[in-house]
C-alpha cells in the first residue's frame, strides 16, 4: 500500500504504544511542530491505542510539545491494549479516527505497534510507523530511539558495579534489558570490557565452560569477572548461586531494570527522533500510507509495513565474534 493521492491530509494523530523509550517525546514534538508548518491539524491520542479507542484526543499546538525533547518518557503516555487485537477493536479505533476527523496517524512504537498500524491502514487510515524501542530489535532499521540512551544508562551503572566488584575480588552477573533481543547485552560487553556476555540469540553458552572461564582468568590475574547478561536469559541470581559454589569466588547477581526505560535522552536520540517524527508527518501530506520511517545507511528512508515486518534481525556477527576475542586476555 503506498499512496492514496485522492485523500487530502488535513488533520494527522500521533500516539505512542508499547514500551516506552527516551526520544520518544522528541519524536512526538517533529510530528507535531512539521505537521503545523506544512499546514495540518494535529491530535494528541494518549495512552496508545487503549486511548483511540476510548476517545482520549487532544488538540496539540506548537507549545503542547514546548520543553518537551529534553525529558524522558512519553508526554501522550502508553498503554497495552487487548481490546485492539480484535478486529472489533480494530474497526472501532478506525471509527473513532473517522469521528474525529483523524486522516492520517503517526504510531510510535515497536513490531506490535506497527501490526497495529497495518491494521489501521487496511480500514481506510493513512498510517506511518515510528520505531520506538530500547532494544534495536526492528529489522528494517539501523537505529532505533530510545537505544541510544538506553545502552549508555548501562553502560554507566555496569561501570559502578565494576568498581565495587574490583575492590572486593568478586564475579558479577549484571543483568540488562532484552527479552528477545540482546544488542543492549551485546553492546554493553564490549563497552565495558566485559569477560562474558549471554544474548537470547546465541544460546551457545555452557555454564561449565562458562564457570572454567571465571577460574582461568583468576589464573591469569583478574581481579573481578563481569558477565553481561540479556533478560531473555534470566537466571542471573540463580547463575551466581552456582558459579560461587563451583569456583568459590564471590559473586553477585545486578539486575538493572526499568532505570534503561528512563531519563534524558541523548544527542542522538533526540536528533534522530526529531528527525523521524518529522518525516513521519512529510509523508503522510504527501498521501502516502501503510509506512515505516527506517534509518539506512546513513538516510531516513520509509519502507512498507508489510516489508519491514516480515524481516528478521539478528546480531551483528562481526561485534558479536569481535567481542569475544577482545575478552579473551
Amino acid at each position: 500500500m503506498g499512496v492514496n493521492a485522492t485523500k487530502e491530509i488535513k488533520t494527522i494523530g500521533v500516539l505512542t504504544s508499547g514500551g516506552d523509550a527516551p526520544g520518544m517525546n522528541a519524536a512526538v514534538r517533529g510530528v507535531v511542530r512539521t505537521a503545523l508548518a506544512n499546514g495540518m491539524n494535529v491530535k494528541g491520542i494518549r495512552r496508545g491505542y487503549t486511548g483511540l479507542i476510548e476517545e482520549d484526543i487532544i488538540d496539540m499546538n506548537g507549545r503542547s510539545v514546548a520543553d518537551t525533547i529534553q525529558r524522558g518518557g512519553t508526554v501522550l503516555f502508553t498503554a497495552r491494549c487487548p481490546e485492539f487485537v480484535t478486529p472489533q477493536g480494530q474497526d472501532k479505533a478506525a471509527e473513532v479516527c473517522r469521528k474525529h476527523h483523524i486522516d492520517g496517524l503517526v504510531v510510535i512504537g515497536g513490531d506490535g505497534s506497527f501490526r497495529g498500524a497495518r491494521d489501521l491502514a487496511t480500514r481506510g487510515i493513512n498510517t506511518v510507523g515510528v520505531p520506538g524501542t530500547i532494544d534495536l530489535d526492528i529489522a528494517c532499521t539501523d537505529y532505533t530511539i530510545g537505544f541510544d540512551t538506553a545502552v549508555n544508562t548501562a553502560m554507566e551503572a555496569i561501570d559502578k558495579v565494576r568498581d565495587t566488584s574490583t575492590s572486593h575480588e568478586r564475579c558479577s552477573i549484571i543483568e540488562v534489558m532484552g527479552r528477545t533481543a540482546g544488542h543492549i547485552a551485546l553492546w554493553c560487553g564490549i563497552a565495558t570490557g566485559a569477560e562474558d556476555v549471554l544474548t537470547v540469540e546465541r544460546q551457545d553458552y555452557n555454564e561449565k565452560l562458562l564457570i572454567q572461564n571465571i577460574i582461568d582468568k583468576r589464573k591469569m590475574g583478574k581481579t573481578h569477572h563481569i558477565i553481561i547478561n540479556a533478560e531473555g536469559v534470566g537466571d542471573s541470581y540463580g547463575m551466581a548461586s552456582r558459579i560461587e559454589a563451583a569456583t568459590g569466588i564471590s559473586t553477585r547477581a545486578t539486575i538493572i531494570g526499568h532505570i534503561q526505560r528512563g531519563g534524558s535522552p541523548t544527542c542522538k536520540d533526540r536528533v534522530y527522533a526529531s528527525a523521524m517524527g518529522s518525516k513521519a508527518s512529510e509523508i503522510l501530506k504527501e498521501g502516502k500510507t501503510n509506512r515505516i520511517i527506517a534509518y539506512k545507511k546513513g538516510a531516513f528512508i520509509d519502507i512498507d509495513i508489510e516489508e519491514a515486518l516480515a524481516m528478521k534481525k539478528d546480531l551483528d556477527p562481526f561485534l558479536y565474534e569481535m567481542q569475544k576475542k577482545l575478552s579473551k586476555m
